[in-house]
């Protein structure tokens, strides 16, 4: 039998977990925080994701949560809208009740769950899991930090996203009545109002528009500097370690493909590890998913960060939707 460490207990490490046991491989899994806390997040769970959360098992759970139903997508240029239906429902659930499920389900299968604890391998040639976020360390100048806060007011079944020239801003719904509100903001110009963040997106009309009728229920939760990543990370030396999630590669989420990316690669991951498929393979296989919506998502941050936004909108939404997300054909049967 596989024995696996997993480090990080967010949707990748779990989704790993979930895997490795269902494989037959025996899991400890450690996870920093001793509970379940809220993260920097859109907390959109797209319809890919929810075929993912299908093929773990869990999806009947998450139902159970009664997360919002979300069938539409609204784009917000400086120049127009680009709105669209979705094919397929996608859910608003927040990272705080996703993770404790999710959680719970791989220590129900038989995971060991280590909480409170940092993450130190066993032996130089345990085979690990690396789900414990993205890396730090962006260079100064044009850094960005990401904020988060939930809200109640009125709620709709749109994932709206607000592109401006200091970022951008996700607003849509999630369970219990609350609107999750969450932005990716350049270091300069929340520095401008002290980091600040409701005077900060009181400066967006469109933005602040949207809010006016919404009350924040939370303190804002804010994150970084953050860095970004252009494509998988090349193959290492170590064939036992196999990074998933944001460890893998941070990319510009917006168009909610945040948490699809982390299960899905904390499956592959997960299942990688159980089977001992050399982690250069593993690898190889998370670049031909991933390294083009990576390009694709670097190349519009780009675009509009530079003053082109009018470019950005030129691009009809729904490509713009597929183009920035992996193609995940037959995954309910992978």
């Amino acid at each position: 039998m596989s024995a696996i460490q997993i480090a990080g207990g967010g949707p990748a490490g779990a989704a790993a977990a979930i895997t490795a046991l269902r494989e037959g491989a025996s899991v400890s899994l450690f996870e920093r925080a001793r509970a379940p806390r809220h993260k920097v997040c859109g907390e959109f769970i797209a319809p890919e994701a929810c075929r993912v959360l299908e093929s773990l098992g869990v999806l009947p759970e998450v139902l159970r949560l009664n997360p919002t139903r979300i069938r539409r997508c609204l784009l917000q240029f400086a120049r127009g809208s680009k709105k669209w239906a979705l094919a397929e429902p996608a859910l608003g659930l927040s990272r705080l009740a996703l993770d404790r499920l999710m959680l719970e389900k791989a220590a129900a299968l038989g995971a060991q769950v280590f909480r409170g604890e940092i993450f130190q391998p066993a032996f130089k040639r345990h085979t690990v899991v690396m789900a414990h976020g993205r890396p730090g360390g962006a260079r100064k100048g044009g850094r960005f930090f990401g904020f988060k806060a939930h809200f109640t007011g009125p709620a709709d079944d749109v994932v709206a996203l607000y592109f401006l020239p200091f970022g951008y801003v996700g607003i849509s719904a999630v369970e219990g009545g609350y609107t999750n509100v969450c932005g990716l903001a350049r270091e300069e110009a929340l520095l401008r109002c002290g980091f600040d963040i409701d005077e900060f997106l009181a400066t967006e009309p469109a933005v602040a528009e949207r809010l006016q009728p919404l009350t924040r229920r939370m303190e804002w939760i804010k994150t970084g500097p953050l860095s970004f990543s252009r494509a998988v990370p090349a193959l290492g030396d170590d064939d036992h370690l196999y990074p998933a999630g944001d460890a893998l590669g941070f990319v510009d989420p917006f168009t909610g493909s945040g948490i699809l990316n982390a299960l899905f690669t904390g499956r592959l991951a997960g299942a990688a590890a159980a089977c001992q498929l050399p982690a250069r393979d593993y690898l190889r296989n998370c670049a031909s998913l991933l390294n083009r919506p990576f390009a694709i998502s670097t190349a519009m941050r780009a675009v509009w960060l530079s003053g082109m936004s009018h470019l950005a909108y030129l691009i009809p939404g729904q490509l713009l939707y597929r183009l920035t997300r992996p193609q995940l054909a037959g995954l309910a049967d992978a």
